[in-house]
């Protein structure tokens, strides 16, 4: 990973904001600005100074992971060692993640900090928006997991087995393959259910005939995929099929409209006019996709409030999807990086229509 390239990115924005520092306390911003991977740990980041102040489970890896920072060991409160290193580095202004930090401890911080200035938030996240090569490369690794990990369960899955079942198997194939963890508690709505669009597996059991929806992902070093496909365990009947074929036609209409300095509203709209012709629009009620890397959702969002411009390096998902309540729905969605002139699909699995006939 290129640290240097990411402490420049965060000094012109102290540069920009005129703050002589930064607490940087998001667990995913600690390890973007820093490469440790831990909690309960802050970086102050000043224009000459980096500086990781964490307790003593953790001073050994943040040495590891950290070689670009001071390793400073809290005893007495985490808050408390940040406003003493604070005021040994003559700060006078420093800002923070509003969108991160408490009002409890806020209001702690302020008072601990005495004279110096805490009242500039700052929102450090879009600086991870853009991936850079590692990135990039984790990603992809987490996207074959999963691709493998859909391919292992098309082999296992039968009626008879509950949501849970099936997502624990999963989960644990996708853990002999190297995955972290599941990237999010991993979604198996089967039949009725499959309307919900986050129905987390449950011990409903999985009837001849149904439709089963599985949204789950892989995690490699801290970084996510996200993968959704639906399939038949049985035979499927005409209309399961003809939902399906509308909700494909829409995934693949907004994969080809996603490109550089295009907006997610943009493509966002693409899908639902693309569900509009079928009649369905009407039950696609979420956004069509979001960025992840770090964290599983992260700015920008395909959706109606999608106004960011897309550019080459980012990750978005492409899900559109179809929930009919009493009936169940269907969802289809690939991680997409996006490429100078178009998109590239991260994730592989096969999407044709699949009838597990047992």
């Amino acid at each position: 990973m290129n640290m240097e390239a990411r402490i420049a990115r965060l000094r012109a924005l102290l540069a920009e904001k005129v703050v002589d520092a930064v607490l940087v306390t998001k667990e995913e911003n600690v390890h973007y600005f820093s490469g440790f991977r831990g909690d309960s740990t802050a970086l102050l980041v000043t224009p000459e100074q980096l500086i990781l102040v964490t307790d003593s489970r953790y001073t050994e890896q943040a040495a590891a992971e950290a070689p670009a920072y001071e390793i400073v060991e809290q005893r007495d409160g985490l808050y408390k060692k940040i406003a003493e290193v604070a005021m040994d580095c003559g700060i006078i202004a420093l800002a923070f993640e509003g969108g991160v930090l408490s009002y409890d401890s806020y209001t702690k911080m302020q008072g601990l900090l005495g004279e110096i200035s805490f009242d500039t938030s700052l929102n450090l996240d879009p600086l991870r928006q853009v991936k850079d090569a590692d990135e990039i490369a984790l990603i992809r690794r987490a996207c074959k997991i999963a691709d493998e990990g859909f391919a292992h369960i098309l082999s296992y899955i039968q009626p008879g087995m509950t949501e849970m079942e099936v997502a624990a198997e999963l989960e644990h194939h996708m853990r002999t393959l190297g995955s972290e963890r599941p990237a999010f508690q991993t979604i198996i709505a089967s039949g009725v259910r499959g309307s919900l669009p986050h129905g987390v597996a449950s011990d409903k059991m999985i009837v001849r005939g149904e439709l089963v929806t599985m949204d789950f992902g892989a995690v490699c070093a801290g970084y996510h995929s996200d993968i959704t496909r639906t399939i038949c365990v049985g035979r499927a009947d005409a209309r399961q099929r003809e939902v399906y074929d509308a909700v494909l036609t829409a995934q693949q209409c907004a994969l080809a409209a996603i490109r550089p300095n295009v907006t997610g509203v943009e493509v966002d709209r693409v899908a639902r006019d693309s569900l509009a012709e079928h009649n369905l629009n009407q039950y696609f009620g979420h956004g069509l996709g979001h960025s992840l890397g770090l964290e599983i959702h992260e700015e920008p969002r395909l959706s109606k409030a999608g106004e960011t411009l897309l550019q080459p390096n980012m990750l978005i998902t492409d899900e559109p999807g179809v929930y009919i309540p009493g009936w169940g729905g269907i969802r289809i969605e690939d991680t997409v990086l996006i490429t100078t002139d178009g998109a590239e699909p991260l994730t592989h699995a096969p999407k044709e229509f699949i009838e597990i006939c047992i």
